[in-house]
């Protein structure tokens, strides 16, 4: 029997042993791995149906379970947390070494801690009046130290209701107190609220500027951690009570309560010491003697924040807010700070460097000082509009060059610019009476006659203010006219250089120029100066040095420096002084100072006005007082036609007037009176020289040779107006000097 076939595509053999095992291990399509190449491309046909019957159907992957899902969910979880732990660990690690860079790099930038210690107070400068109280304070800190025990427990705590809550239990740096800042600020769009704690703030006080910046903040964090290692809370407190700003100038509790409240900071209510506590956030702005409003808005605040902090009851800071006991000392124009500024130049050359708190006794006197402050202050204010004066300046000094008061400005807040010792202005004709006393020196008298009449030199022509002429008149009625030709041609006829060299011995110091026009004075000098320079006509011819300080001690006592009696040297000789003192005085009786009435008192003196009405002067003096004023303005534009006989007299006549309440009257000296007299009541008897031989003798030597004359020859020294007659040539010069005034009253209709 024959095997059939089977018909098929092809006959398949039967495999045995190894090949059939081997045969059943061939790799599907789906179980290879897929390489680049066997990745399916994108086809832009359109994908056939998979019933095609050009294809095979294909073969569908079968899904996964529910349960494949969740472990694969759960496997991908653990991943993630794992990755974000190790990230957070990497860069945890590196901000720590980034914070410990920067805590190494800002230590690096500070003084070694082991050199750091509390700075020493910088000294304290304070000047003390002839009475002995205190007219002004200088230096950084100008309250003494108070111990912590010594203050009511209420002053302390207002401070850390308001600045720090947290002190006693933070380390330095109060983490949740710059944390609620921070969020407060962004609240607020802006610095609200600050972070810093008193350890930090007094960090930042004691070693550090006031600049902000990071590197500043990063250094007082260290150093405040630094300071709570160093000292005690108690300790911490006290220093930053006796080291903050209060505004004003005033650094220390102590010192604010005398600036603000004029007590001891031992002594302040509950309500001032949240005043003070206030003060701190912004001490400029809050100053409660410039910003009243200001101050007491605060102060409630720190009050609420007392009762809050449980430091104060609810009923305390209640009766507080409602009805506070503030008696805030007023702030003024303060002028006896120009005094304070002239002696802080002065300090140098008496005691060196000062490297301590130091106590400057002066010959101020505190009544005289508010006198001469409101007369000048008071006179601006009703009539600088109407004569266009802006600035005032006042010196008054005893005979011996004691200075009693001085006005440097109108306002020492608005202008620190001294205007009695700093600024020099022409003097006008208050600079004759160096003219006068050079011809009085060379022989003549104050009967002498002399012509005022138009006068030319070399293209230059003098006027009198009225454009007036006089002719014959003595020296007394001219000078009390101050009639400009006469002094031209006194300054003529005895030489330019010999009345320079007669203001220089007198105490003139400015560089005076040997021309002509130095007869109406265009050279220009500083209000003290010209008053020295009038103090030998009022203590009988003897040359002083004007001074304010006296002594200089430490707060200890101990002696820096004591001013020595001057040894006075006659520089006009008493007769002399006698001759210039009628004269001078006629200016207060019947010339250009006729408002300058000093009841019971003999005073003389001398206006000046210099050109276009730029400066207005008045120097006088009694026995007991030199005292000049000068009015205009800074820019030396010109005035409304304020001249000499006008407001500086106005403003002297107030100041002398006061000044000379129940003091005993005196005589000017018109004689020598045999060496004694006024001279021996004035100053001790080793203080006066034996009168030296003059050096000038009278002759009629031709005059010495003139300096060139200032450019403008067209210029005119106007004279103040006056009330002396026009002389009667025909008469006796003794009688010429006697008239009254009514015709100079019916020319000029007044006083100038």
């Amino acid at each position: 029997m024959a095997w059939g076939r089977k018909k098929s595509g092809g006959r398949k053999e039967p495999q045995f042993g190894l090949a059939a095992a081997l045969s059943e291990l061939r790799l599907s399509p789906q179980d290879r791995v897929p390489s680049g190449d066997d990745k399916p491309k994108k086809s832009s046909a359109k994908r056939k149906p998979e019933n095609d019957d050009d294809e095979p159907p294909r073969e569908r992957k079968p899904r996964a379970g529910r349960s494949g899902a969740k472990r694969r969910s759960k496997s991908r979880g653990g991943f993630r947390i794992g990755r974000l732990f190790y990230w957070g660990a990497v860069l945890g690690l590196w901000a720590a070494i980034a914070i410990v860079g920067v805590i190494i790099w800002v230590g690096a930038h500070l003084p070694a801690i082991q050199s750091l210690a509390i700075p020493k107070r910088p000294p304290t400068i304070q000047i003390v009046g002839l009475d002995g109280s205190v007219l002004a304070s200088r230096g950084e800190m100008a309250g003494a130290n108070v111990s912590l025990r010594d203050l009511p427990p209420y002053l302390p705590k207002a401070f850390i209701a308001i600045e720090d809550r947290r002190f006693y239990s933070h380390y330095g740096v109060d983490p949740i107190g710059i944390a609620r800042a921070a969020v407060t600020n962004v609240m607020h769009r802006g610095v609200s609220q600050g972070g810093s704690t008193l350890t930090q703030q007094l960090a930042k006080n004691l070693f550090l500027t006031q600049e902000r910046t990071i590197a500043r903040k990063l250094q007082e964090v260290e150093l405040a951690i630094w300071l709570e290692r160093k000292h005690s809370k108690s300790e911490i407190l006290e220093l930053y009570l006796n080291r903050v700003y209060f505004g004003s100038g005033a650094y220390g509790v102590e010192a604010a309560a005398q600036r603000y409240f004029g007590k001891s900071a031992k002594n302040v209510t509950i309500a001032e010491a949240a005043m003070l506590a206030g003060l701190v956030k912004s001490p400029s702005r809050l100053a409660p003697n410039r910003n009243p409003e200001g101050a007491e808005a605060r102060a409630q605040i720190v009050l609420a924040a007392m009762a809050d902090a449980k430091f104060i009851t609810d009923a305390q800071a209640q009766a507080s807010i409602g009805h506070p006991s503030y008696n805030v000392k007023p702030v003024g124009a303060g002028t006896v700070n120009y005094v304070a500024d002239w002696i802080g130049e002065v300090l140098d050359d008496l005691v060196g460097q000062i490297e301590q708190s130091i106590v400057v006794e002066t010959t101020i006197d505190p009544k005289l000082q508010s006198v001469a402050e409101a007369s000048i202050i008071d006179e601006l204010a009703a009539k600088s509009v109407k004569f266009n004066v802006t600035q005032g300046a006042l010196v008054a000094m005893t005979p011996d060059g004691a200075v009693r008061a001085m006005v440097g400005g109108r306002n020492y807040a608005e202008s620190q610019y001294n205007r009695a010792v700093t600024a020099k202005r022409q003097p006008g004709s208050a600079f004759k009476p160096f003219v006068y006393l050079t011809a009085i020196e060379a022989g003549l008298t104050p009967e002498t006659i002399r012509q005022d009449s138009p006068v030319d030199i070399k293209g230059w022509r003098p006027e009198n203010y009225t454009h007036e002429y006089f002719g014959s008149v003595t020296l007394t009625q001219a000078l009390s006219m101050s009639l400009n030709t006469v002094a031209v041609r006194l300054g003529i006829e005895v030489g330019a250089k010999s009345v320079v060299r007669t203001a220089h011995r007198l105490g003139i110091s400015s560089k005076l120029d040997a021309n002509a026009s130095i007869a109406l004075g265009t050279s220009e000098v500083s209000v003290i100066e010209l008053v020295g320079a009038f103090a030998p006509f009022a203590n009988g011819g003897l040359g002083v040095s004007p001074h304010v300080v006296t002594k200089i001690r430490t707060n200890e006592g101990k002696v820096l420096y004591a001013r020595q009696p001057d040894q006075l040297s006659q520089v006009i000789e008493p007769r002399h002084v006698a001759m210039m003192n009628t004269m001078m005085q006629e200016t207060l009786l019947s010339g250009t100072a006729r408002k300058a009435e000093l009841p019971g008192w003999m005073a003389a003196g001398k206006t000046g006005t210099s050109q276009d009405f730029r400066d207005a002067w008045f120097i006088g003096y009694t026995a007991n007082l030199v005292t000049g004023v000068w009015l205009g303005n800074d820019d030396n534009s010109p005035t409304k036609k304020a001249t000499g006989g006008g407001l500086p007299v106005e403003v002297w006549t107030r100041f002398m007037r006061s000044a000379h309440q129940g003091v005993p009257v005196a005589n000017l000296p018109k004689s020598q009176a045999g060496g004694g007299g006024l001279l021996s009541n004035l100053f001790p008897a080793s203080q006066v020289n034996a009168p030296p031989q003059p050096s000038y003798q009278p002759s009629a030597q031709a005059p010495v040779p003139l300096a060139p004359i200032p450019s403008g020859g067209g210029y005119r020294q106007p004279p103040t107006r006056t009330s002396a007659p026009p002389p009667n040539p025909s008469a006796r010069p003794e009688a010429a000097a006697g008239l009254d005034g009514w015709l100079m009253d019916r020319v000029f209709g007044g006083n100038r």
